[in-house]
């Protein structure tokens, strides 16, 4: 990948807010009183407490207010839970649990997968402040100990729970009970391909590797991504620097513009290349307008959609356009 999709300080800021300073226990008395209403279950309740690490078989699991305490707070005495906020409507819901069902699955016992439908359980999302989904939080020791939002790219979410894994392993043991190590991650041939390409600098290979993945999987959504992020570090390595020059020197050169705005990206003064195409597109009109506009749209692309420069500039681009 060229640039990392999703918002970092976003992802940070709701870390810290969330740990320490979560009480779980806010749950307990609830899904007591409410166990207590319901007919003894004729089969063991999910794994929590003294209970053995949950295996593969049961690496996602899904949650209600009901079995919160069980099956978050007390498995995480023993075993790292990922707690997966989402809900039917979310489409990057749809992109990102997908991921993580697969590497819990992977992950040979190490951690467990717990989903909750915020529709159904809203004060499960209360209690953690969520105010956008996804939200994934990691809960051990009973407790909140880092958390994101937004649907990142699988190899940062790898390296995000193969960091929580080797902070905790010391503490919790399900991560050292598992059956050796998180299971290996196995590499895809064709995405090996694909960045060894880019990494050669050869942007047209490492496209077509890219393209043939979508041939093969149209709803590929990292290689997806990886092609709109291809193309774009192909297009602005051919930009020259002095096109910011030339642009600011004749504001109707939409070559220039266009060029200027690559170039900025480029050099990650996202703003300024969002604001300078915005305001191509609010004094053009006909053609030239819908192709500044279809060019900033291709920009917006290389961010997460939850992104906040990428809400703020599609806002303004709705007003320079109506």
């Amino acid at each position: 990948m060229t640039h990392p999709r999703g918002s970092a300080a976003k992802s940070a800021a709701l870390s810290a807010a969330l740990s320490g300073a979560v009480d779980l226990s806010a749950l307990k008395a609830r899904a007591d009183a409410s166990r207590q209403q319901r007919p003894a279950p004729s089969a063991p309740p999910p794994a929590g407490g003294d209970g053995p690490p949950a295996s593969s078989g049961d690496a996602v699991i899904e949650v209600s207010e009901a079995t919160f305490q069980a099956d978050v707070v007390e498995r995480s005495l023993k075993q790292l839970v990922v707690v997966d906020l989402w809900a039917e409507w979310c489409g990057p819901c749809k992109q990102l649990s997908p991921v993580l069902e697969r590497l819990a699955a992977e992950s040979g016992g190490a951690w467990v997968l717990a989903k909750v439908d915020v529709d159904a359980n809203p004060r499960i999302a209360q209690l953690f402040g969520v105010q956008s989904i996804p939200t994934i939080v990691a809960i051990a020791g009973g407790q909140p100990v880092d958390a994101f939002s937004g649907a990142l790219p699988e190899p940062q979410i790898r390296e995000w729970i193969k960091s929580l894994l080797d902070a905790l392993k010391d503490k919790l043991p399900g991560i050292s009970d598992a059956a050796g190590e998180p299971a290996e991650e196995t590499e895809d041939p064709r995405f090996t391909e694909a960045e060894d390409a880019f990494e050669r600098g050869d942007f047209a290979a490492a496209k077509a590797a890219y393209q043939r993945i979508l041939d093969a999987e149209p709803a590929n959504e990292q290689a997806k991504a990886a092609l709109v992020q291809v193309t774009f570090a192909e297009r602005s390595a051919q930009v020259d620097p002095s096109a910011v020059a030339r642009a600011d020197a004749d504001p109707k050169d939409l070559d220039a513009q266009l060029a200027a705005a690559d170039f900025e990206l480029s050099q990650m003064q996202v703003d300024e290349a969002f604001n300078r195409l915005i305001e191509v597109v609010r004094r053009t009109a006909g053609d030239d307008r819908n192709r500044v506009r279809e060019h900033l749209v291709g920009l917006f692309e290389l961010f997460d959609a939850s992104d906040e420069r990428v809400l703020k500039a599609r806002r303004n681009l709705a007003s320079a356009l109506f």
